[in-house]
């Protein structure tokens, strides 16, 4: 059977491979630049650049950096830095961010919620690092006793000074199942997340992992035979996150999320940061949007308690478990775990990352690595258009292949990593053939690159990591 729908209206949104190359376009030096007088400024970023670029911060700084977030007025990123050392700073602003001088290290901050974990485990309480204060925001709901408010209020205090604040939160801290409709399984509704292909090519898709433990079985209509069954769930503990695959293999589940009268074309799995703009998709709620208030959240349900999630101010109900939390241009983010309050009042929820779900059941967006869409060309690595390969573009098959060459092998244009033009082999351009080459024989010669054939790096023709358009496609969250 096929789940495929087909909307009035399609709306594209660049991948996220332009992101990144602009973010990557940053820490490269300015070629026209002073030696003497580097240009410091603050760059203004798209949300998808700035999180890039943290991810870059993070590796090159080491300890002394404290996290981030994008400031989303300004379309700027503030790191977090630690210390004194003046060269330190000074990377991070030739880079484009924003340097913030702050007291507690990210070693500190983990250290303060292992002692929250040992000793304030206590259902109704969560607690996420919040890089724009760097404390720990420790909450807890309306079925905290005062007795636990006591013990919760003294062991955020014994941390020290400035290190985690507390607060109350009017709601109750719940995971968003219900009976119901939507998608459903054991007298439980809850919603699709993305759908995704596992390991050995098989047609899926993620959803919350209170749900997967639920039942096995799950369908597409209420009282209705069951479409898919579920192959993991994590549930309590280090996430909220379940894998079921199709049971019929031929199940077309594309890479997209419907939000009624639009789809949204997702492009591949990217890490959230505080500041950034999000929308959530439910069954229940339908569309809503906020942003990102927390990273590395733990929450104490009444059922357990669950790590790693990320924190939001996006409001969900009853019935909106397992729905995607993505961005505007695409980006799988998060699958709803729960929360408190409701789209009346609001309220705090949270999430658990795509990309650590995606690792833990070995499972990719569509038919690639993050892959893209279906139907409107190849499919290649971040690639645009026909492109087969990593961040392919135009008719290429390859990694970074530009434009529509057949070249085969690294960096090789067409279907080869990076290349430019009809090159074939590491770095070709022009007609080389090899490493390097230009004219007719590189260094290598003959008739591929390092990889040979008339394959790129990954896939070959038509298929590669996380393409957009026509290849083989990969996932929605429409299957049903």
């Amino acid at each position: 059977m096929s789940h495929k729908r087909i909307p009035k209206r399609k709306l594209v949104f660049a991948g996220g491979g332009a992101a990144a190359i602009a973010a990557a376009a940053i820490l490269l030096p300015n070629a026209n630049a002073s030696q003497d007088a580097p240009d410091t400024s603050p760059k203004a970023l798209s949300a998808a650049s700035a999180s890039d670029l943290a991810s870059q911060l993070a590796s090159q700084l080491g300890e002394a950096f404290a996290g981030s977030y994008y400031d989303k007025d300004k379309q700027q990123l503030v790191i977090n830095v630690v210390g004194d050392n003046n060269k330190i700073e000074l990377r991070a602003q030739e880079a484009g961010a924003v340097v913030r001088n702050v007291k507690n290290s990210t070693a500190q901050l983990k250290s303060a919620s292992q002692t929250l974990k040992q000793q304030a485990t206590i259902p109704g309480t969560a607690w996420s690092v919040d890089p724009k204060t760097n404390q720990i925001q420790v909450t807890a709901d309306r079925t905290v006793t005062d007795e636990n408010w006591t013990k919760l209020e003294s062991t955020v205090q014994s941390l020290g000074q400035d290190v985690a604040r507390v607060k109350r939160s009017q709601g109750e801290f719940t995971t968003f199942a219900e009976g119901g409709d939507a998608i459903f399984g054991g007298g439980a509704r809850c919603s699709l997340g993305f759908n995704v292909t596992t390991q050995d090519g098989a047609p899926g898709f993620i959803t919350a992992g209170h749900c997967g433990v639920a039942t096995e079985a799950w369908s597409d209509a209420q009282d209705g035979e069951p479409v898919a069954t579920i192959q993991a769930a994590t549930f309590p503990g280090e996430g909220d996150f379940a894998l079921a695959t199709y049971d019929d293999a031929a199940t077309e589940a594309t890479s997209t999320v419907n939000t009624g009268d639009q789809v949204v074309d997702i492009n591949a799995a990217v890490e959230a940061q505080v500041g950034q703009d999000v929308i959530r998709m439910g069954s229940t709620t339908g569309l809503n949007d906020g942003t990102v208030t927390g990273l590395d959240a733990t929450v104490n349900y009444a059922e357990g308690t669950v790590t790693g999630l990320i924190q939001t101010d996006v409001c969900a109900e009853p019935g909106d478990s397992g729905g995607p939390l993505f961005t505007a241009d695409g980006g799988a983010v998060g699958l709803t775990s729960g929360g408190s309050g409701d789209c009346t009042v609001g309220g705090e929820t949270f999430f658990q990352p795509v990309t650590t779900a995606l690792a833990a059941v070995g499972a990719q967006i569509g038919a690639g690595d993050a892959g893209g869409g279906a139907g409107e060309g190849g499919a290649g690595d971040e690639g645009a258009n026909a492109g087969a390969g990593d961040e392919g573009a135009n008719a290429g098959a390859g990694d970074e292949g530009l434009n529509g060459g057949a070249g085969a092998g690294d960096q090789g244009q067409g279907q080869g990593d990076a290349g430019a033009n009809a090159g074939i082999g590491d770095q070709g351009q022009g007609q080389g053939q090899g490493d390097n080459g230009e004219g007719a024989v590189g260094n290598n010669g003959g008739a591929a690159g390092n990889n040979g054939g008339a394959a790129g790096n990954d896939s070959g023709n038509g298929v590669g990591d996380a393409g957009n358009g026509s290849g083989n496609g990969s996932a929605s969250n429409n299957g049903f």
